[in-house]
């Protein structure tokens, strides 16, 4: 194959930080995505309309001269979020969602969800305005293991949540495990699920090859290499329930079936419409660089000093 030309394709779970942070990673995310939905998760975190709306423009203005792209705002959902807040953000478009983030989950989400049922109302508002709930999908106990965080938010929280509000559409955000691919796969109407390239191309013991590899920690964790291969399998079988969380992803030899993943299906269940532009992708392999300047300090990147196959050689 000389050449992959696809659709342009959006990012539907991207981080992109605000102020030196988010002048560093913006480039990357603009030069490949037409759009993203950017998560909320600032300190302090973005739980208001007014907020959302402040930092859209902060990423407009950082975007380079040229880049044609639109962030999609969230807001943070906490234990205080008013009714009020949903029509507010409904009024104003720009804002087609809201995290859900179980307190103490993952990064900034110390003013997370306590107990979701609290939030009830705003979840019977967010059906009714059409704004789309994304759910990072870990139970925060102590007591249960690490790796099982995933499988329990379903039994406890997303299964439960989902069927009290049948019209409510749900993103379940990242997922990692089989029970989370067999969940979305079988759930109700309006349920969907994101996949990153992290937990497709990498298992749990990437964390430890040739030593403690801290650069592979991720919330939620890798898992066992099974745990993987599900996640692949879902993403190969082309269901339109699942699209791509963040940046590229492996195609594990179906090729035809990149363009939907990353450029369809997510523009399908937010209602928005389909890029018009596309992205040429050619099999020339180039070496990741070891870190790039992120601010003050620098980011390690994904597969840091590997050799990939393919390259972006183009957007149009």
């Amino acid at each position: 194959m000389r050449a992959l030309v696809i659709r342009r394709p959006d990012d539907w779970h991207v981080h992109l930080r605000d102020a030196a942070a988010l002048a560093a990673v913006l480039p990357f995310t603009a030069a490949r995505f037409a759009r993203a939905i950017v998560m909320p998760n600032l300190d302090p975190p973005v739980t208001t309309t007014e907020a959302a709306l402040a930092y859209r423009e902060r990423i407009r203005a950082a975007l380079p001269t040229g880049a044609q792209f639109e962030p999609l705002m969230t807001l943070y959902l906490t234990d205080r979020t008013p009714v009020e807040e949903i029509s507010r953000a409904k009024a104003a478009g720009g804002v087609l969602g809201c995290k859900l983030y179980p307190a103490g989950a993952t990064t900034h989400s110390a003013a997370g969800v306590t107990d979701v049922r609290r939030l009830d109302a705003v979840f019977e508002r967010m059906a009714e305005a059409g704004l789309v709930l994304q759910v990072h999908g870990e139970v925060t106990d102590p007591s249960v293991d690490v790796f099982e965080r995933e499988p329990r938010f379903i039994d406890a929280v997303l299964a439960p949540l989902a069927e009290r509000h049948p019209l409510l559409r749900i993103v379940f955000e990242h997922i990692t495990t089989r029970a989370a691919v067999e969940f979305v796969l079988n759930a109700r109407e309006g349920i969907a699920a994101t996949l990153t390239p992290q937990h497709l191309l990498l298992n749990r013991n990437a964390l430890f090859a040739g030593g403690l590899r801290p650069h592979h920690y991720c919330a939620p964790v890798l898992k066992a290499e099974s745990e993987r291969l599900a996640l692949l399998d879902a993403v190969v079988g082309g269901s339109p329930r699942l699209f791509l969380g963040t940046d590229s992803a492996p195609a594990a030899g179906a090729l035809e079936k990149l363009e939907a993943f990353a450029s369809i299906h997510g523009a399908d269940f937010y209602g928005l419409p389909r890029n018009g532009g596309t992205i040429t992708l050619v099999p020339e392999p180039w070496e990741v660089p070891a870190s790039y300047p992120f601010a003050t300090e620098e980011l390690v990147p994904l597969r840091a000093g590997e050799r990939i196959a393919w390259r972006l050689a183009s957007h149009e």
